[in-house]
């Protein structure tokens, strides 16, 4: 049969094809890999992704629409998991659902600038939920979570998610299965079709949520870890993928451009958990180069008092630019909002958590400063993604004054990173609120010891301790 319709193939044609030879590739990687070859940097790497995920986690469950979600979840039913940071223990899918969620509730959960999101938060809590169910150790657990991280990022960097798109929920899910395959010992064969079912279970959601302030957008990450955590056991029960979902959906459907060559190059060298970014500035990650920039003027030339300022204009990249919007009406839309945030950082002195709920959020003064702020596309600037993140502000002042600020990367990335112990203190800055600084400690230490742990009780004990407030 032929066909003339554009798009249109035979499945003649289709079944001809040959599966890819990347999915054998990472099937054989991963069933040989093992933490106690890898070299001590990325140990550390991987134990700061996971501690800087735990605080993310557990900051962002005391958001009021999460706390309620986790006790909706625990009256139908409890179990084993912590839900970090509510006080209460889940069955497995459950925690892992509202954990994503809670992770990415604060825009605080680190990324990849290369896979274009946040790999740890979409990978974490399925593996942990899973590691538990199976009495796995931690070196097992972060086995799991370095590959998972490492082949949805590959993902994400092989191919360029549609404009229309939100990044959250799509490739994560791949990781999110594979780390879970691994936790329950899939062999080569059924991890090359876990990542298959995975691709097709993927989460195709609106760009437009974050924009709108739609808090349903804080479910993506969630949905991600429990469609990965469902697409393995549909695998092991038999169920089979397409020869090539990962193709399909990232090539066409979700994204397009799809390079099935990103998958193995310099695989076993390069790990993507490595080349991450932690974020401090509590709003989306395309905000902080002109936030970076902001800090920095304002430490060069001491506080900025709105009144004393005339207009202020940033120069950044598309994705950065498309967030202009300068009167949001809820948190979610403060922090996808580059007018509110830089307002918000001027008369607040940092872009924290609390410099986005109230009274911040309704603060005329940082209301009105926010009108005059005025966002463009660079071009040049857009050409330079994705290794760099560029942004220049201009603030006019009223006394005649012009001060002007240019980065091309972000505080926090690969290339300029935070320091162990400042992601560290981030740590201790979200956790101690929740859980006090002794206990928060005691979770710190946990981490940094999960690869010489027996099995993960001890950790997941710590992390389903009530927050002070409900003690």
């Amino acid at each position: 049969m032929s066909t003339t319709s554009p798009g249109l193939v035979p499945a003649s044609v289709l079944l001809a094809e040959p599966r890819p030879d990347w999915l054998a590739h990472w099937a054989r990687f991963a069933t040989g890999f093992s933490v106690d070859k890898l070299p001590p940097s990325l140990l550390a790497q991987a134990k700061l992704v996971m501690l800087d995920c735990i605080g993310a986690m557990a900051a962002g469950m005391q958001e009021t629409e999460n706390a309620a979600l986790a006790g909706r979840l625990a009256r139908r039913g409890r179990g084993e998991v912590a839900a970090i940071g509510a006080g209460v223990a889940l069955r497995g899918d459950d925690a892992a659902f509202v954990n994503g969620i809670a992770g990415t509730a604060l825009e605080l959960d680190e990324g990849n600038q290369f896979a274009r999101g946040h790999p740890g938060i979409h990978v974490l809590p399925a593996a942990l939920a899973t590691a538990l169910a199976n009495g796995r150790s931690g070196a097992e657990l972060l086995t799991a979570f370095i590959l998972g991280y490492e082949i949805g990022a590959r993902v994400g960097a092989a191919c360029r998610l549609r404009p229309s798109v939100h990044p959250h929920g799509t490739w994560g899910t791949i990781g999110a299965a594979f780390a879970t395959a691994l936790m329950e010992g899939a062999d080569e064969t059924r991890l090359a079709e876990t990542i298959n079912v995975a691709a097709t279970m993927s989460v195709g959601a609106s760009l437009s949520a974050m924009l709108e302030g739609a808090t349903a957008r804080n479910s993506y990450c969630g949905l991600s870890n429990r469609n990965g955590m469902a697409a393995w056991d549909l695998v092991a029960s038999g169920f089979t993928g397409e020869r090539d979902c990962v193709g399909s959906v990232y090539g066409s459907i979700l994204a397009e451009g799809f390079s099935p060559a990103g998958m193995t190059k310099e695989l076993g060298t390069r790990f993507e958990i490595e080349r991450n970014y932690f974020k401090r500035h509590a709003a989306c990650r395309f905000t902080h180069a002109a936030l970076d920039v902001v800090v920095r003027l304002v430490a060069e030339n001491g506080t900025l008092a709105p009144e004393a300022i005339e207009s202020i204009e940033v120069a950044t990249y598309a994705m950065a630019a498309q967030l202009d919007g300068p009167e949001p009406h809820n948190v979610l839309a403060a922090r996808f909002s580059l007018p509110f945030a830089i307002a918000t950082t001027l008369v607040n002195g940092e872009a924290s958590v609390h410099a986005f709920r109230e009274p911040s959020l309704s603060d005329a003064r940082i209301r009105d400063l926010a009108r005059i702020v005025r966002v463009r596309e660079h071009a040049d600037y857009t050409a330079l993604l994705p290794a760099m993140r560029p942004a220049a502000v201009t603030v006019r002042l009223r006394d005649g004054r012009v001060l002007s600020g240019e980065t091309l990367t972000n505080r926090g990335d690969a290339v300029d990173p935070f320091t162990a112990d400042e992601v560290r203190a981030k740590f201790r800055d979200l956790a101690a609120p929740v859980w006090g600084e002794t206990h928060a400690e005691r979770v710190h230490a946990a981490v940094e010891t999960i690869d010489t742990a027996e099995n993960l009780t001890g950790l997941n004990g710590l992390l389903t301790e009530p927050a002070i407030k409900d003690r």
